[in-house]
């Protein structure tokens, strides 16, 4: 029985991971272009329910689609209405890739894994690694859907088993709960409703029992990004708590229809394991109907359930601890957090900004203004900190990371002033002189800022890890941005050419915000170079040798 349970842990475990695998190679490879269409999409609720569907079908996960549109809302590109819309969708496209991925397709395994393996191993260029990363975990979740029905199947027999199961058939709340939680635990409904449909396709809960999990699991991936998204700002929250209580509704309307043996009749048209899918399906269909059209007072009533933020500043934190100076490894640790912090400090600064070129609020722009502060000292204190270590007898290594430490503090504190001071003197400016950007425009500068803003969450894991690739990938996305920030230049020029009247009158502060945003990605990025010249992928010099190119000294 052990050996058995450890098998099924081992499947579902599997069944995590490949899920995860296919939505990191999506990311890694068209994050960027994802965002866009998903922002272009949200102009409208219809419109943006079609984009979250389209969005969780790729990304296998509708939490995903989430956070990404919580990010929206933070950067005042989305409103909470249409991020809501987003979400439903999201909720819909995830539960028809559930329908998708528990087809008989098993014969697509083995040709999956040996093109994805090659595409892995010898693709030329990230998107082609990436993809060869998707279709390995295509194959893979199959894989574990086979492993965990195997399982299942030998475990059906065990009268322990039996015992259970025949209990969730006379207490449907208990099944409804412990898939609520199953569901969180996971992270991931997908998974979860796998999971729980293989268990009824070999017999071992019932098709009652598996149509209450099957609804737990959709209260349970409501709750997950709730959870994830408590310490985010007010209208995220709005967004995930009315998430939260459009889903949770229908969940808990679906299980009173369950108890009550409407669905009963339908239980003898398909299979068990087909039943929990499209019920799965026919709930977030029913979800995304209902709740579509009220998805304004949704957002209403989530906002009258949470309370303001309290926008007074605490008493400031350091991880800078005099009495580490003495032991410089644990010195250069301290500094290193509090670089994390500048870091993180910065994101949060940038990732607001672009919405106060939408609507101006001084609220936003004074907690842009209060972080900047917070940089500032930040920056000062480690500066001083590092003063204070250097005269201390050091190695040359750590010598080196002194002088690093110091040069990634003003990086940031850089990026941090051209947001909070350039950035917010130019929003100000379009706001007192009531000017707006060219449609064209404006989602030029929105997709150059979520660029940068998925930059800036690199360099916090280059700062968090140390990875070598995610270093080498920023400094990467360094060269890239500059060529992306000419080639957006150009389409401005061509759009002042043909005469648009909202591009000739924001030319100025168009190009200018083009510059500024380049040069905060630049600064950012620095965090990524002495990783990359400890590893040897960064170059002393662009310029070409002189012996190449005919010039003698």
């Amino acid at each position: 029985m052990i050996v058995l349970a450890t098998h099924l842990a081992a499947a579902v475990a599997l069944l995590l991971w490949s899920v995860r695998h296919v939505r990191t190679g999506v990311e890694r490879a068209f994050l960027p272009e994802l965002k866009q269409v998903m922002r272009r999409l949200s102009g409208s609720r219809t419109s943006a329910a079609a984009g979250g569907l389209l969005s969780a079908m790729i990304l296998q996960s509708a939490t995903a689609v989430t956070l990404l549109g919580s990010g929206f809302v933070a950067s005042g590109v989305l409103a909470p209405t249409a991020a809501l819309a987003l979400i439903l969708g999201a909720d819909l496209g995830s539960a028809l890739m559930a329908q998708v991925l528990y087809q008989p397709i098993d014969w697509i395994i083995p040709f999956a894994l040996l093109a994805g393996i090659v595409a892995f191993f010898r693709g030329r260029n990230r998107k082609v690694k990436q993809l060869g990363r998707i279709l390995i975990g295509f194959a893979l979740i199959l894989t574990s859907l086979e492993m965990i029905g195997q399982a299942t199947a030998a475990i059906a027999d065990n009268q322990i088993v039996q015992s259970i199961a025949a209990y969730f058939e006379s207490d449907l709340m208990s099944a409804f709960v412990l898939a609520t939680l199953l569901a969180w635990i996971m992270h991931s409904s997908l998974a979860a409703v796998l999971t729980f449909a293989t268990f009824a396709a070999t017999g071992l809960v019932s098709a009652q029992v598996a149509a209450a999990m099957v609804i737990g699991a959709n209260l349970g991936a409501a709750i997950v990004p709730f959870v994830l998204l408590l310490g985010a700002d007010r209208d995220v929250r709005i967004v995930a708590t009315g998430n939260l209580l459009a889903r949770g509704t229908v969940a808990l309307g679906f299980l009173a229809a369950l108890m009550l043996d409407v669905f009963t009749p339908l239980f003898n048209v398909v299979s068990p394991a087909q039943q929990a899918i499209l019920l799965h399906v026919g709930l977030n269909t029913m979800l995304l109907l209902l709740c579509l059209p009220v998805a304004m007072s949704l957002i209403s009533l989530a906002s009258a359930l949470l309370p303001r933020q309290d926008t007074t500043e605490n008493t400031p934190v350091t991880a800078l601890d005099d009495r580490a100076l003495d032991h410089a490894p644990q010195a250069l640790a301290c500094a290193q957090r509090e670089l994390l912090r500048m870091a993180e400090t910065v994101q949060a600064i940038l990732v607001p900004s672009m919405g106060l070129f939408r609507a101006w609020d001084p609220e936003v722009a004074e907690t842009i203004g209060r972080r900047e502060d917070s940089v500032d000292r930040m920056h000062f204190e480690t500066k001083i900190y590092i003063s204070k270590l250097r005269q201390r007898e050091l190695s040359p290594e750590h010598e080196k990371k002194t002088v690093d430490f110091v040069a990634m503090a003003n990086s940031l504190e850089d990026a941090a002033d051209r947001v909070a001071v350039d950035i917010a003197a130019l929003a100000r400016k379009m706001h007192d002189e009531a000017l707006a950007f060219s449609d064209e425009g404006r989602s030029d500068l929105e997709g150059f800022h979520d660029q940068v803003v998925t930059n800036g969450q690199l360099a916090l894991l280059v700062l968090t890890t140390g990875d070598a690739e995610a270093a080498r990938q920023l400094v990467r996305e360094k060269d890239r941005i500059r060529r992306e920030e000419q080639r957006l230049q150009k389409r401005h020029l061509q759009r002042l050419q043909n005469g648009k009247t909202a591009s000739v009158e924001t030319t100025n502060i168009h190009q200018e915000m083009l510059r500024l945003m380049k040069q905060v990605n630049a600064s950012m990025s620095y965090v990524a170079y002495p990783i990359a010249e400890e590893t040897g992928d960064l170059l002393k010099s662009r310029l070409a040798p002189a012996a190449k190119k005919g010039v003698t000294t």
